[in-house]
C-alpha cells in the first residue's frame, strides 16, 4: 500500500506509527483512547474510514491487553492493543503480566506525556517503562521521531522471536504529532544486536535422547506451553504414536494431541487426573517439551518424577535446569528439535512396543480406577456435570476460561484441540474470561467462541459486555454461579479451619441475566437439569451473544488436588 491512499502531506509520529502497524499485517487493535494517546487515535480515524485496520474499543484498558493476548494465542499473530499514559497505561500492567508469564507475543502502545514533561509529574504521567520492566521483553520510549517505523518492527520482531513476549512501545504526545520525512522499515528489515541465531542442534545430543527413549520401559511426554507456541502439534502426535507414549499435558499445554486418543493422560499436577499423576510418578523416562517445571505442576519438586531420567527442551536456556536437572537438555524450538528427534529414531533397527506394553496397561487400569467423577444430584447441577455437558455438546468451540474452580474443571472435562483452548496460567488472572473471548471472537468471527466463568471471575471485568454489544459478537458465556469465590473457599475449607475470611459472594449478588439484559445481551437464568438442556440447545442455535447465569451447588470441590507441599502421587479426593 501506499501513504497516499490516506492522505499526500507531510508525515508525523502518529501517521508512522499506524503505517508500520498496517505494514506488519496488523488487522485489529484493541485499546481505549485518552489525552496523550489522542493523536495516534486521530491519525487511526483515517486509516479506519479506509479499512486497513479496525479497532475494538473496549470499556477498560485491562480488557485490552486480555483481548489482545487471546488474539495471539488463538492465531499465533502478534496481539496490539492501546492505552493512554497515567491511569490507561496503568491498566494495562496485569494483562502485560498475564502475557508475559504464559509467553504470549504482545505490542503494547501507550499514549506519554510530551517530551519536555516528562519527569516532571506532570498531568497523567507515569513512568510505565519502569513500572512495567520485570514483565515485559523489551521496552522502548521513542525520543527520536524518526525511529518510530524502526521501532515497530523491532518491537515485532522481539516479540516473536525465541521465547515469545510482550514489548512495550511509549510514545509521548508530541511525538504524535510531530512531522518528520517518512522512510518505512518493513517486516523483517530491522537488525538487533544480541539477538543470538538460532542454536544450532548438537546431533549428539539429540541422539542420546533417542537412546533414552528406546530403552525405557516406562516413558512420559510431559507438554507444556512451549509445544503449542512452536506449532508442534503434528510432531508430537508423531512421536507418541510412534513408540506408543502417553501424553500428559499441563494448562498451557492442553490441546496437543486428540485428547479422545487413548495415548492421552490429560492435564497433570495440583488439579490433574489421578493417572497422569500417577505416571509422573512412576515413569522411569520423562520427556519435557516446553515446559518449565513450576510448582503447580510439580507439586513437591524433589519427588516429581523421582525415578525418571529426564530429556528437557526449551527455547529458552535459562529455562533448562532452572528447576529440575535433566539428564539431557536441548535449547531450542521444540518443533524442530522434535523434527530431528524423530528422523532419528525412525533410521532405528527396531522399536519395540512390546516393552512398553505393561506401561501402558498399568495406566489404562489407573484409568479405569480413577476415572473423573460427574457428581449428579437429583435436586441440583453440579458444576462439572455442566461443563461436560456444554463440552461434549459443542466440540469444535473455541474456550476461553477465567481463573478458579472453573477453570480447573474445564480442563479436565472439555475436549479440545490446539489453540483453541485460552486460559491464564502462570499469572492466574480472574477477569480474564470475558475480554479474551472478545479477542478470539474477533479472531474467528466465524467459529462459535464460549466463555467459561465463575460469579466472582466474571465481575472483574464485567464491564467487557458493552465491547460484547457493540460490536455484536455472538460469544456464549456460561457462568457457573456458585455464590462464592470458589477455590478460596475450598482451600479456606482445607486448610484454613473452614474460617472463610470474605470468600461468600452471595450478600451484593447481582442478577447477571439483568445486567446482561441492561446491554441488550440475551439472558438465560438455569437452576434446573432440564432448563440446562433446553439453554444449551438455545444458546447454540442462537446467532447473537448470550450469558447463561447456571446456579451450582454452592460447596462443590475440585479434586483431585495436591496439597501444597505434598508430591503428585498424594492426592486430595482419591
Amino acid at each position: 500500500m501506499t501513504t497516499s491512499a490516506i492522505r499526500k502531506r507531510e508525515t508525523t509520529g502518529a501517521f508512522a506509527l499506524i503505517d508500520s502497524l498496517v505494514r506488519h499485517n496488523v488487522k485489529h487493535v484493541f485499546g481505549y483512547p485518552g489525552g496523550a494517546i489522542l493523536p495516534i487515535y486521530d491519525e487511526l480515524y483515517a486509516w479506519e474510514k479506509e479499512g486497513f485496520i479496525e479497532h475494538l474499543l473496549v470499556r477498560h484498558e485491562q480488557g485490552a491487553t486480555h483481548a489482545a493476548d487471546a488474539y495471539s494465542r488463538s492465531t499465533g499473530r502478534v496481539g496490539v492493543c492501546f492505552g493512554t499514559s497515567g491511569p490507561g497505561a496503568t491498566n494495562l500492567v496485569t494483562g502485560i503480566a498475564t502475557a508475559h508469564m504464559d509467553s504470549v507475543p504482545l505490542v503494547v502502545i501507550t499514549g506519554q506525556v510530551s517530551r519536555s514533561f516528562i519527569g516532571t509529574d506532570a498531568f497523567q504521567e507515569v513512568d510505565i517503562f519502569g513500572i512495567t520492566l520485570p514483565v515485559v521483553k523489551h521496552s522502548y520510549v521513542v525520543r527520536d521521531t524518526t525511529q518510530m517505523s524502526r521501532i515497530v518492527a523491532a518491537s515485532f520482531f522481539i516479540a516473536k522471536y525465541g521465547r515469545p513476549g510482550p514489548v512495550l512501545i511509549d510514545v509521548p504526545k508530541d511525538v504524535g504529532l510531530e512531522q518528520i520525512d517518512y522512510t518505512p522499515v518493513e517486516p523483517g528489515n530491522v537488525t538487533l544486536l544480541g539477538c543470538p541465531a538460532s542454536p544450532k542442534q548438537d546431533i549428539r545430543r539429540i541422539e542420546q535422547a533417542a537412546n533414552l527413549i528406546l530403552q525405557a520401559n516406562q516413558p512420559l511426554l510431559y507438554i507444556g506451553g512451549g509445544a503449542i507456541i512452536s506449532e508442534s502439534h503434528q510432531e508430537v502426535a508423531e512421536l507418541s504414536q510412534l513408540l506408543q507414549i502417553p501424553v500428559a499435558t499441563t494448562l498451557m499445554g492442553k490441546g496437543i494431541i486428540d485428547e479422545t486418543s487413548p495415548l492421552s493422560l490429560g492435564m497433570l499436577g495440583m488439579h490433574g487426573t489421578v493417572y497422569a499423576n500417577y505416571a509422573v510418578s512412576e515413569c522411569d523416562l520423562l520427556l519435557a517439551l516446553g515446559a518449565r517445571f513450576d510448582d503447580r505442576v510439580t507439586g513437591k519438586l524433589d519427588e516429581f518424577a523421582s525415578h525418571a531420567q529426564v530429556v528437557h527442551i526449551d527455547i529458552d536456556p535459562a529455562e533448562i535446569g532452572k528447576n529440575r536437572i535433566p539428564q539431557i537438555g536441548i535449547v531450542g524450538e521444540v518443533k524442530e528439535v522434535l523434527q530431528q528427534l524423530l528422523n532419528v529414531l525412525k533410521k532405528a533397527d527396531k522399536i519395540n512396543h512390546e516393552q512398553t506394553q505393561p506401561w501402558r496397561k498399568r495406566l489404562n487400569r489407573w484409568r479405569n480406577e480413577y476415572p473423573l467423577l460427574l457428581p449428579r444430584n437429583s435436586q441440583s447441577l453440579s458444576p462439572q456435570e455442566v461443563i461436560y455437558e456444554i463440552g461434549r455438546t459443542s466440540p469444535d468451540a473455541y474456550w476461553t476460561t477465567d481463573v478458579g474452580q472453573h477453570q480447573m474443571w474445564a480442563a479436565q472435562f472439555i475436549k479440545t484441540y490446539q489453540r483453541h483452548w485460552v486460559t491464564s496460567a502462570g499469572l492466574g488472572t480472574m477477569g480474564y474470561g470475558l475480554p479474551s473471548a472478545v479477542g478470539v471472537q474477533v479472531a474467528h468471527p466465524n467459529s462459535q467462541v464460549i466463555c467459561i466463568s465463575g460469579d466472582a471471575s466474571f465481575q472483574m471485568n464485567i464491564q467487557e459486555l458493552g465491547t460484547v454489544a457493540q460490536y455484536g459478537l455472538p460469544i456464549k458465556i456460561v457462568l457457573l454461579n456458585n455464590r462464592w469465590q470458589g477455590m478460596v473457599r475450598q482451600w479456606q475449607q482445607a486448610f484454613y479451619g473452614e474460617r472463610y475470611s470474605h470468600s461468600n459472594m452471595e450478600k451484593g449478588a447481582p442478577n447477571f441475566v439483568r445486567i446482561a439484559e441492561s446491554y441488550g445481551i440475551k439472558g438465560m437464568m438455569v437452576k434446573t437439569r432440564e432448563e440446562l438442556e433446553t439453554s444449551i440447545s438455545t444458546a447454540a442455535k442462537y446467532d447473537g451473544p448470550i450469558l447463561i447465569d447456571i446456579h451450582v451447588i454452592p460447596d462443590t470441590n475440585c479434586y483431585p488436588m495436591v496439597a501444597p507441599g505434598k508430591s503428585n502421587s498424594q492426592m486430595l479426593g482419591v
